[in-house]
């Protein structure tokens, strides 16, 4: 692949963050906008200098110009719209959630390797080069004991909600609520660290009037320690995630979506490490997914696919033990 040519689904707040770095990262560029209306699709395009734009998501996906599509639309079809495009030969950048079952995601990641393109799931932690920081030092605690995670994020749509509105994040029809979208990042990272986990229980805090989880705790177990994720969008307060092993522990500045800075203690010192001089953590994921499509790094892309499994698992195992469902579940 000679360059990495976007075609956009979505107009939300992530859209705008990757488009900014696609500008910044040599290699990728963007092709075209879809967006539900023309009015929308030519208001983003113009942000960003494309004047090709489509309200019809088939047209788009027959653009030939484009080699990739970057999927952000609400969480529940995410799917439909990956397959789509999967079937119409363009590789795939899709925004977490991946899918709302284990099946879809299966079946994702078959088409994709039957048609040789490559798919993969965007969400900013496991591309962080303290990412990578975090993996090499882990060892050094020791056995594992303990993970301790908090993310919580204040939203201005949850005002929306107690103020009688629904929007797609907070809508049950939609694949919305906390879960889904803050305690994910939680999820991801416990999934992509430590493999799945053996059993998963979430305990949410309901809006009543919808059934929306805007907060909650999850708990993973693993054959010989536990590990607890919270997270809201109902609060704000410090984010950080905390590995607690026999020998010391990591403590993760910024959570598990910023991974700021990697402090690691042990019996004799404590020292702090960050490979991130950019703050902008979706830099580094335009960066290196660029970087993976550009020298076609196959096993690379291909070993993600098992972080995605685990953790499309895990979180169906977490709205099952909740009561939560979406359209689509299994019955």
């Amino acid at each position: 692949m000679k360059e990495v040519c976007l075609g956009t689904i979505g107009s939300g707040p992530i859209v705008h963050h990757i488009l900014d770095n696609v500008q910044r990262v040599e290699g990728v560029s963007l092709g075209a906008v879809y967006s539900r209306t023309i009015e929308r699709a030519k208001l983003l395009g113009n942000e960003y200098g494309c004047t090709n734009v489509y309200a019809d998501l088939d047209r788009m996906l027959g653009d030939e110009t484009i080699n990739t599509i970057y999927i952000a639309s609400p969480n529940l079809i995410h799917y439909e719209q990956a397959k789509k495009a999967l079937l119409a030969g363009k590789h795939v950048w899709c925004e977490k959630p991946f899918t709302t079952t284990a099946a879809k995601a299966e079946e994702l990641i078959r088409i994709a390797e039957e048609k040789g393109l490559y798919l993969v799931e965007t969400a900013p932690t496991t591309f962080l080069p303290n990412y990578k920081l975090l993996k090499l030092h882990l060892p050094k605690i020791g056995r594992v004991r303990l993970a301790l995670g908090s993310y919580s994020q204040y939203s201005s749509r949850y005002d929306n909600l107690k103020n009688g509105e629904l929007p797609n994040i907070f809508n049950p029809e939609m694949a919305g609520g906390c879960l889904m979208d803050i305690n994910f990042y939680n999820v991801l990272l416990c999934n992509a660290l430590f493999g799945k986990p053996e059993n998963a229980v979430y305990t949410p805090n309901l809006f009543p009037e919808v059934g929306c989880d805007t907060s909650g705790i999850a708990v993973l177990k693993y054959a010989d320690f536990t590990a607890m994720c919270s997270g809201a969008k109902d609060t704000w307060g410090e984010n950080f995630f905390q590995i607690q092993g026999e020998d010391g522990y990591i403590k993760i500045d910024g959570g598990s979506n910023g991974l700021t800075e990697i402090t690691v203690v042990d019996r004799e010192e404590s020292r702090t490490f960050s490979h991130q001089p950019e703050t902008d953590r979706w830099f580094y994921e335009v960066e290196e997914l660029t970087r993976l499509f550009l020298n076609d790094e196959k096993e690379a892309i291909d070993a993600r696919h098992e972080i995605i499994r685990n953790t499309v698992d895990t979180m169906c195992q977490l709205r099952a033990s909740a009561g939560i469902r979406f359209p689509g579940d299994p019955e």
